[in-house]
């Protein structure tokens, strides 16, 4: 039972975090209603994006293009996150740990060539 105890503290905590986020989400929503702001009318219930009114179905599939144009600015983005922390510590890798990432590089570099020459980055 002791070791029940000692998660109180996390508990409490998610108790509290969990009433604050409640808190910020529903208080905004009521105070509007109680103050008489919340009007809706067909032009504040309409769908908007891009500044003008949508005009093709909701469902439509994107191309393939934008989720590899994604997944290629994620990786790039870890590339740079794990760049970081070498940087950091390559005076105690050494040169293990500079051949290394060299390694790691050449191998993004082999994939961004692969996606530049297949047309991944090309766009309409």
């Amino acid at each position: 039972m002791d070791y029940l105890a000692e998660y109180l503290p996390i508990l409490i905590f998610l108790f509290i975090a969990v009433g604050l986020s409640a808190l910020f989400v529903f208080l905004p929503m009521g105070v509007s209603r109680l103050t008489g702001t919340h009007r809706p009318n067909t032009e504040k219930n309409s769908e908007y994006e891009c500044g003008f009114p949508a005009f093709e179905d909701p469902r439509s599939q994107f191309d393939v293009r934008f989720y590899l144009v994604a997944i290629l600015f994620i990786i790039f983005d870890l590339e740079a996150a794990f760049l970081f922390p070498w940087a950091v510590s390559l005076d105690m890798t050494g040169w293990a740990g500079w051949i290394t990432m060299m390694i790691f590089l050449a191998e993004l570099g082999v994939g961004l060539a692969y996606a530049w020459k297949k047309g991944a980055l090309e766009w309409e």
